[in-house]
């Protein structure tokens, strides 16, 4: 019988411990209580029009950050899965296939169930190789739905015709500014305590375990494929829910939402935040998505000012503004303690 991994010490003081996930329904709380009361302090279409779409492309950001957490490796095909989501919405929808909560449910399970299936297959292949093959499957899918007319209508785009009310909630709910922005914060927040939980277990344990040594992991007894193809489809979960949320706000999907482009932002995000802390990714969302509509005001050059930042940010913060602010708050901890 093989015995449990043990997280080392600097693994703690790096990734967090138990102390850190003993905390984590304090936060929570916390943090749903800011969201909630967010749209009482505030009164602007305009600020949370803004804030929804930057808390979804934070849940697609993180999807980039805890695959690179996990497994040590780099998708450019995220953006796939958030578009499958919403296409499947779509597509159910115009040809009446199924009720929508049905199809949203499809929206969540088949992007995540293929991406499963999908990583058994490439997360053997190393480093460039894997993000090369993520960026050929998102590309494919980009294409298929780009060409195909009939079903998807093509760089036209799909109208999503949406019912009065979904899960007994006026459909309002999900497209208006200020109510959206408080259902993405929700699936936010779900989304960090749900990847706290699973990188605090046994399984996210021996996932960063197989990304440090996989020889080792497997000299020990571990199978190394089917932890990282879990990891892989837990982040294709992620896309597909920042990917309903998307076609739920909009109304709309177009092939734009499966190019690589956005995965690429997505990426650029990840790394703004970083990876090492799980809400990194998410940090580096809101900052990419305000910093981004902020320099466009003033300038049509404003991707030249992102490339400087993302240079500054690698150069001088290698953890990310995440890991920053974390290290920072360790060394207070420490001195605090004497």
């Amino acid at each position: 019988m093989t015995k449990p991994l043990r997280r080392p010490a600097h693994f703690r003081r790096t990734f967090g411990g138990p102390s850190v996930f003993g905390t984590m329904p304090a936060v929570v709380g916390v943090a749903l209580l800011l969201g909630l009361a967010l749209p009482w302090l505030v009164n602007s279409a305009l600020f949370f029009t803004l804030m929804t779409q930057a808390v979804i492309s934070a849940i697609l950001a993180l999807s980039v950050g805890f695959l690179i957490r996990q497994n040590g490796v780099v998708s450019f095909g995220q953006a796939a899965f958030y578009g499958l989501a919403g296409y499947t919405i779509a597509i159910a929808l115009k040809f009446q296939a199924m009720p929508v909560e049905a199809a949203i449910l499809l929206a969540l399970a088949g992007p995540t169930a293929f991406a499963f299936l999908l990583g058994l297959v490439i997360v053997r292949s190393p480093g460039i190789a894997f993000s090369m093959l993520t960026l050929a499957v998102g590309q494919a899918f980009y294409e298929v739905l780009y060409k195909w007319r009939e079903l998807a209508n093509g760089d036209d785009g799909l109208a999503i015709r949406l019912p009065r009310q979904l899960f007994g909630l006026a459909i309002g709910t999900f497209q208006r500014p200020s109510s959206m922005f408080v259902v993405s914060w929700i699936a936010l927040v779900a989304a960090t305590a749900l990847l706290n939980w699973i990188a605090n277990g046994h399984f996210g344990r021996l996932t960063v375990a197989i990304r440090e040594n996989e020889e080792r992991a497997r000299f020990v007894g571990y199978g190394t494929i089917v932890p990282r193809a879990g990891i892989y489809a837990v982040s294709a979960f992620l896309a597909a829910l920042a990917g309903v949320l998307i076609a739920l706000y909009n109304g709309f999907v177009s092939p734009d939402l499966l190019h690589w482009n956005l995965s690429g932002s997505a990426l650029i995000m990840a790394i703004i935040g970083g990876a090492r802390v799980l809400w990194g990714p998410a940090l580096g969302a809101l900052v990419f998505f305000f910093f981004k509509n902020v320099a466009s005001n003033y300038t049509e050059h404003w991707p030249a000012m992102i490339g400087l930042s993302l240079i500054a940010v690698t150069v001088l913060l290698p953890t990310g503004l995440g890991g920053a602010l974390a290290a920072m708050a360790e060394r207070r901890s420490r001195w605090a303690r004497g």
